[in-house]
C-alpha cells in the first residue's frame, strides 16, 4: 500500500572507515571550494512510498505508469499501481556472488511496449576471472530471458563493476564500466573497456561517430562511474567514486580523459579533465543520477542522502535524508523517484526496506 513517510530530522553523520569497498576508507573533513553552501540541508516533510520489500534494488526504469526495478540477486520487480510482481530473469551465465556484483543496470528499450525488450548489465565468473556483460532481455509470461549478447568481457574487480545503463537523447546505449580501482592502469588504456563510459548502437554495433574508430569507448580515465544523466540542453554528466573521498561529478564530452589514476580531486594535468564537483575529504559514494531544470539529483550510498547539484551556481546540498543508502534516482513528470539500498549488506534496513519512493519536484525547490 502507498503511504506517507514523514522523514525525521537527522544529525549529520560522522563518517567512519570502511575499507575495500565502493566506499573505501574516507575520513570526514572540510569540504572543497565548491561546497560553501552545501550544508544548507533542506528536509522534506513527506515522501510517498510507491513499493517496499525490495531485495537490493539497483536500477529504476519506467514505461507509462509501470516501473521495472532490477534487483542484484537476479530479479526484475514490476510495480503497477499497488500491485508488485517479482519477475524471474533467465541468464546464460550464473550471476557472481561477489560484493556489489549481480544484476545491475537495466533499461527498457525505446519500443518496449511493442517489442517487450530491455537491456541489462550483469556480473559473472568463468574459468579465467570475473567479468560484466551487456545483453538484450525479452519479457514473456512474467519472465525475462537473455537473448542477444551486445558486449562481453567488461573488466570487473573485487568490489567495483560500474554497471549503469542509460539510453541517451541520441538513441544510443551508454554504460559505465569499472574496475579501475583494482587495476588503475586500465582507465588510461584505450584498448581496455574498464574505467570507461561506453557507447553503442542498440544492436551492439559501434556508432560511426564514436570518438575512437571501431571502439565502444566514449570517455576514459574513470575509476568507478555509477551514474549518468543528460540535462535538457543535451549536456551529459556522470557520477564517480573516488579512491579515498574525492568523489566526483563530471561534465562528460566525447573522447575526453577524466584523469584517473593520474589526478584526483581538483588536481590538474594537461589533457585531463577536472570534475565540476568533488567531495574533498568527505564521502558521497555517488550512484544513479537524474537531471531536471538545470539541477542534478544524485543518489548517494555512504552519504545516505539524495543530493542536489547546481552546475551553474557550483553549489550542492542534501535534499532528502533519513531513508538510509540511496542507489538510483529518476525524474519523470512532476515527480522524482528514488530507491533505497539498505539491504545491500552495508546499510541498516528498517521495516519494509528496501523501498521505491517518490516526491514532487516542486517540494525540492
Amino acid at each position: 500500500m502507498k503511504r506517507i513517510l514523514y522523514v525525521l530530522l537527522m544529525m549529520l553523520m560522522v563518517l567512519s572507515g570502511c575499507t575495500g569497498s565502493d566506499e573505501e576508507t574516507k575520513p570526514a573533513g572540510e569540504a572543497n571550494k565548491n561546497q560553501a553552501d552545501e550544508e544548507a540541508v533542506e528536509q522534506i516533510g513527506g515522501l510517498e512510498v510507491v513499493a517496499e520489500n525490495l531485495q537490493v534494488p539497483w536500477s529504476i526504469s519506467k514505461s507509462g505508469e509501470t516501473f521495472y526495478l532490477s534487483e542484484r540477486p537476479g530479479s526484475i520487480v514490476k510495480v503497477s499501481g499497488e500491485n508488485m510482481t517479482r519477475q524471474n530473469v533467465s541468464l546464460k551465465k550464473d550471476l557472481s556472488q561477489a560484493a556489489e556484483a549481480g544484476l545491475l543496470g537495466f533499461v527498457l528499450a525505446p519500443d518496449f511496449e511493442q517489442s517487450q525488450k530491455a537491456f541489462a548489465y550483469y556480473t559473472y565468473k568463468n574459468g579465467t576471472g570475473q567479468f560484466n556483460r551487456i545483453v538484450e532481455l525479452t519479457l514473456k509470461n512474467d519472465e525475462w530471458t537473455e537473448g542477444k549478447l551486445l558486449l562481453d568481457n567488461i573488466p570487473s574487480g573485487r568490489f567495483h563493476h560500474g554497471g549503469r545503463l542509460k539510453i541517451g537523447p541520441d538513441g544510443k546505449l551508454y554504460a559505465t564500466a569499472g574496475d579501475a580501482a583494482t587495476n588503475p592502469e586500465i582507465a588510461q588504456d584505450l584498448t581496455s573497456l574498464g574505467g570507461k563510459i561506453l557507447r553503442m548502437n542498440l544492436d551492439g554495433s559501434f556508432p560511426e561517430d564514436n570518438p575512437y574508430k571501431n571502439s565502444y569507448v566514449y570517455s576514459y580515465g574513470h575509476r568507478n562511474p555509477q551514474g549518468i544523466a543528460w540535462s535538457e540542453d543535451g549536456t551529459m554528466f556522470a557520477s564517480e567514486h573516488g579512491p579515498s573521498a574525492h568523489d566526483e561529478i563530471n561534465r562528460i564530452e566525447a573522447g575526453k580523459n577524466y584523469g584517473w589514476p593520474e589526478i584526483t580531486g581538483d588536481n590538474t594535468k594537461q589533457g585531463m579533465e577536472t570534475p565540476i564537483f568533488q567531495s574533498g575529504s568527505n564521502t558521497w559514494a555517488p550512484s544513479g543520477m537524474a537531471a531536471n531544470e538545470g539541477k542534478l539529483y544524485v543518489a548517494t550510498l555512504r552519504g545516505n542522502a539524495l543530493r542536489e547539484f547546481d552546475p551553474a551556481a557550483k553549489t550542492t546540498k542534501e535534499v532528502i535524508t533519513g531513508v538510509g543508502r540511496i542507489r538510483d534516482v529518476m525524474a519523470d513528470g512532476e515527480y522524482l523517484y528514488f530507491i533505497s539500498n539498505n539491504t545491500d549488506g552495508r546499510g541498516t534496513p528498517s521495516e519494509g526496506d528496501d523501498k521505491l519512493y517518490r516526491v514532487k519536484l516542486e517540494e525540492l525547490r
